[in-house]
């Protein structure tokens, strides 16, 4: 335990027992699993099932927390709640750690048996399960297990009846099912495709299968190429790679890496010359091609080629930012429009060594950009500005070269035209980019190369990705326009919350087009028609919500093992064996699903009773669909919109999702989480060095969905200590406070009302809190306010003197409905409360408290408001005067019409209307005759602040501060404070009671 924790070390310990209790309690009991119930209405809350090739962190904690607050909440209003998990284990990730391991790769060894330690603290058995990992199923049934722990670690309200992997028959038999349907819609294809693609393991891949794929986006990014014809050398080029073809017309020369390895490529009919890792690339894009020689790039320097289109000889010179392994490692230079080649033509220029070893001086020397492109806000050489702008030193200051190039980029494509020393004057960037293109290739001066983004992808195995257009690849057609159609309608019907992810969903189904649905290797379902090919990882998970509704019925009916035989048959290799078993498989779906088919058929082909499988199917009817989706951000460009993509391809209308929900990312310390900074935190840890109630108070209070979540120790250690204080308060409200007596509200006094009306605002307010995911609002109101609430209200009755009855009484009635709307996030903590109250419910199972609507009284919070400003008013004139009040005597309370002036002023105040108009319209009402002199001073007094625009009435305002007048003395450090009424002062020898103005009371104060 760490210092910053030291302090609380025996109020977590007792913590960590309360939880344990309590999670045994719940669990074993069952009390989270899901039933239909006709008489509710259900709920059905679904988060991304998590990838089971290691140990959670808190990342995923946060996600799960979120959805497990909105899943209590649900029950506790009335709904049937279904909030299931399963793990995700198909596709290459968990095939590439057991291929890791059984090669003995040391790294893999290490790093495995860092993550077991994390749950197993003898290293003999460490070592065992690790050695056990070379089997893929292994490494799944350990961390399947311990994750579901984990889970339960912190309390989540999860149904674990209906787990299940996507890797076991029943689910591949689902599978089965929905890659059936999408082929009979024509939304699986097959051709070749530029794919990102793994050479070493001859297979396409995925993000799943990408190293760190959760935290990058891969894109593929779709080069020119650019033949310049080496000079007084026979069809034989040197060829450029450029995402901005348009820029011909500027070219100055050629940069090439001069200590990097480029080969001479034959194609029969041409040469060329590119980097020797281009050339490795280019076999795998359908170029065919042998290499005649190896060169290194300064055998290139000071030669001439001839520019396509514009016919202009320039020069190769050397330029050390050139990347070998970027496209074709040669750039061709444009230093007046791109920040990269004007830096390294400068850095060239004042290099009289680098231009003497070459012998490039005079060529170098006469080299001037050549504008081309005009744009708003830019002079005639946009590359010069912006590299002025961004303080670029010189050509190795890529971070700063990178920012500039991007901002220079951009602004050209979407605000610049080509200029009249171009052949497209006047054509707007974005579209002399395709022409430009389109003349270099049908000149024979064009080609393509494709290139993966970010440059250096491995897969988890460690192999290098590129980019390959592979031949007979099977795809899922989300080009499909009716489809996409679809599924933005389906968008477009759908709560996104926060809304503003709403368009990353929208471009992202614009954009998805031809993606790769199956591979070579991997653990999985394979392609029922083509069974060489096993689905990928992301194909195979975007409607197993459906299979959560049904997979326990599955289980218990015996269908499962059904299912298991068929997907054997399915894959046998008898052809009328597979049809059959297949043409059962998808019989069966489609009646569970779609209600089609002959159930007595369907009863006689499994050898299943009627009335089991009808069961089956009113179980999916009840549950779906799904309600809420949860889920990180990270997810919305991929698993998140095919998810919307499958749901409108597979079900009608009525089974879409109802909403998606996000949230970001967690750091930590203000890093990010990565082994390699030793700051990742497991989430196995959470509850041994905090607790769980601690890191979900957290979770949910110390950032909105929306921001990134920093957690930090010294931050968790303040939240620690606010819960110590909330435990010890309530311990303290139940063992000396219990009521004795039964009081009536009427009999209480106004701040015993106060407090009432407080808890009862929250009861009525917070729903709406929780349904728009204002969590962190939820927390910051119901948890820290209160709590200083309620201490505020205990400390004045002790000090005003309540009596017992009356303290206890409104203790009691504010606890028994506190307890009940902290739940969904301090769930544990509550569960203790609740019980030591003497309850024999779970208050996890307990309804949403009923707000008592007439006991919530909005002016009782603006007197005391009042009361606390009153406070500060005495504190800053002892200040200034530097004595201290012996007697103090406070006049609340001008006439009654005082009020209605300040409040209707208020009013239109608020209602944006200008000063003038207000004096204006308030001086000609009739009831305002008689103070028309007052009015425009009041009406200042309230813009200014000086008067508060919510105003209790005259009577509260002068019963609070009465009520209060004994704790005003203690704060203000007064022997007493004496509370008058302004209309009648009792005492009042400086005449203040006149002063006295709505919410601002007159003072005078008797110095000793």
């Amino acid at each position: 335990m760490t210092k910053l924790f030291e302090p609380f070390e025996k109020f977590l310990k007792e913590l960590r027992e309360i939880e344990k209790k309590w999670q045994n309690e719940w669990y074993s009991k069952g009390i989270f699993n899901a039933e239909p119930d006709y008489s509710k209405k259900k709920f059905f809350i679904t988060v991304p099932y998590p990838y089971v090739s290691g140990p959670l962190h808190i990342g995923h904690g946060r996600t799960f927390t979120i959805a497990d607050v909105i899943a209590r909440f649900k029950r506790m209003i009335g709904f049937n709640v279904l909030f299931p998990i399963a793990w995700h284990i198909t596709g290459t990730p968990i095939q590439a750690v057991a291929d890791r391991i059984a090669r003995g790769d040391q790294d893999a060894l290490d790093l495995y048996k860092w993550y077991v330690s994390l749950y197993i603290s003898n290293e003999k058995k460490v070592n065992e399960i690790v050695s056990s990992f070379s089997n893929g199923w292994n490494i799944v049934k350990f961390f399947s297990s311990v994750v579901e722990n984990d889970f339960k670690s912190i309390g989540l309200s999860i149904d674990f009846t209906r787990q299940f992997t996507t890797g076991d028959p029943d689910y591949m038999a689902f599978i089965i099912w929905q890659f059936s349907k999408l082929k009979d819609l024509g939304l699986i294809t097959r051709g070749k495709h530029a794919i990102p693609f793994a050479p070493a393991e001859n297979q396409a891949v995925g993000e799943h299968d990408i190293k760190g794929g959760d935290e990058i986006t891969i894109s593929i990014l779709d080069f020119t190429l650019v033949k310049f014809k080496l000079e007084d050398e026979e069809n034989t080029y040197v060829v450029a790679a450029t995402l901005r073809p348009e820029t011909i017309f500027g070219v100055t020369n050629i940069w090439i890496n001069p200590d990097a390895d480029y080969v001479i490529i034959d194609f029969g009919n041409e040469k060329w010359i590119i980097s020797e890792k281009a050339a490795w690339k280019l076999n795998y894009q359908e170029k065919k091609f042998k290499i005649v020689k190896k060169l290194k790039g300064f055998e290139l320097i000071g030669k001439f080629v001839i520019a396509p289109v514009i016919n202009r000889k320039v020069p190769i010179l050397p330029a050390f930012f050139v990347d070998d392994d970027t496209a074709t490692g040669v750039v061709y230079s444009v230093p007046a429009h791109a920040p990269y080649d004007y830096v390294a033509l400068k850095d060239l220029k004042s290099n009289s060594e680098i231009l003497k070893k070459y012998n490039i001086e005079h060529i170098v020397k006469d080299i001037e950009p050549i504008d081309i492109i005009e744009t708003p806000g830019y002079g005639k050489y946009p590359a010069i500005e912006i590299v002025e702008k961004f303080g670029v030193k010189n050509q190795f200051d890529r971070e700063k070269l990178d920012e500039a190039t991007k901002t220079l980029y951009k602004d050209e494509f979407y605000n610049g035209v080509m200029k009249e020393n171009t052949t497209l004057p006047g054509v707007k960037v974005s579209e002399a980019r395709e022409k430009i293109r389109e003349i270099l290739i049908n000149s024979g001066f064009g080609d393509r190369m494709f290139e993966i983004e970010p440059r250096k992808v491995y897969t988890r195995a460690g192999n290098r990705v590129i980019i390959a257009i592979i031949p007979d690849q099977w795809f899922i057609n989300y080009a499909n326009p009716d489809w996409k159609s679809k599924t933005l309608r389906l968008l477009n019907s759908m709560k996104i919350v926060p809304e503003k992810y709403r368009k990353i969903f929208e471009s992202t189904i614009e954009w998805l087009a031809q993606r790769p649905c199956a591979r070579k290797r991997g653990i999985g379902t394979k392609l029922p028609w083509d069974t060489d090919w096993i689905i990928e990882s992301l194909s195979d998970s975007t409607i197993y919500m459906a299979f959560y509704t049904i997979v326990n019925k599955l289980r218990n009916s015996g269908i499962s093992e059904k299912l298991s035989k068929l997907i054997e048959e399915v894959y046998s290799s008898k052809p009328e064996v597979s049809e059959k078993a297949l043409s059962i498989i998808n019989t069966f779906f489609d009646y569970i699903f779609y209600g089609k088919g002959d159930v007595k058929e369907i009863s006689n082909m499994l050898n299943i009773p009627i009335e089991v499988i009808e069961g089956i199917r009113k179980e999916f009817e009840y549950w779906y669909p799904v309600d809420q989706r949860h889920s990180g951000i990270d997810l919305i460009t991929n698993h998140l919109t095919f998810f919307l993509f499958h749901h409108t391809a597979i079900f009608p209308e009525k089974y879409w999702p109802r909403s998606i929900t996000l949230n970001e990312y967690v750091i930590r310390e203000g890093m990010k989480m990565s082994r390699s900074l030793g700051n990742v935190l497991p989430l196995v840890e959470v509850p041994r060095r905090y607790s769980a109630d601690v890191f979900r108070l957290y979770i949910t209070y110390a950032a909105d969905l929306e921001s990134v979540l920093d957690w930090r120790d010294e931050e968790v250690s303040k939240i620690i200590g606010r819960l110590e204080r909330f435990w010890n308060l309530v311990n303290t409200i139940i063992k000396e406070y219990r009521p004795i007596r039964e009081l009536k509200y009427e009999e209480i006094s106004i701040i015993s009302k106060w407090l009432i009306s407080k808890v009862n605002k929250l009861i009525q307010e917070i729903p709406k809190m929780i349904d728009n995911l204002n969590l962190r609002s939820y927390v910051v109101e119901s948890f820290f306010n209160m709590l200083s609430n309620v201490e505020f209200y205990l400390d004045v009755a002790k000090l005003i003197n309540l009596s017992i009855d009356e303290i206890s009484y409104t203790l009691w009635y504010v606890l028994e409905r506190w307890v009940k709307i902290l739940q969904p996030v301090i769930p544990h903590i509550c569960e203790e409360i609740w019980h030591r109250m003497g309850k024999s419910t779970y208050v996890s199972l307990e309804s949403w408290p009923v707000p008592e609507i007439e006991y919530i009284k909005p002016e009782f919070d603006y007197a005391l408001n009042i009361v606390f400003r009153t406070i500060d008013d005495i504190k800053n004139i002892l200040r200034a005067r530097e004595k201290k009040a012996k007697k103090i005597y406070i006049y609340v309370g001008p006439e009654e019409i005082m009020y209605r002036i300040a409040n209707e002023a208020s009013k239109m105040l608020n209602e944006g209307k200008s000063m003038g108009d207000v004096i204006k319209t308030l001086i000609k009402l009739p009831e305002f005759k008689q103070y028309s002199s007052k009015i425009p001073d009041i009406v200042r007094k309230i813009i200014n602040g000086f008067i508060p625009r919510e105003l209790p009435s005259r009577e509260i305002e002068i019963e609070f501060m009465k009520v209060l007048s004994k704790y005003i003395a203690v704060k203000v450090n007064a022997e007493e404070v004496i509370v008058e009424d302004a209309t009648k002062p009792t005492y009042d020898p400086m005449n203040k009671a006149k002063t006295a103005l709505p919410g601002r009371p007159a003072i005078y104060i008797i110095e000793e």
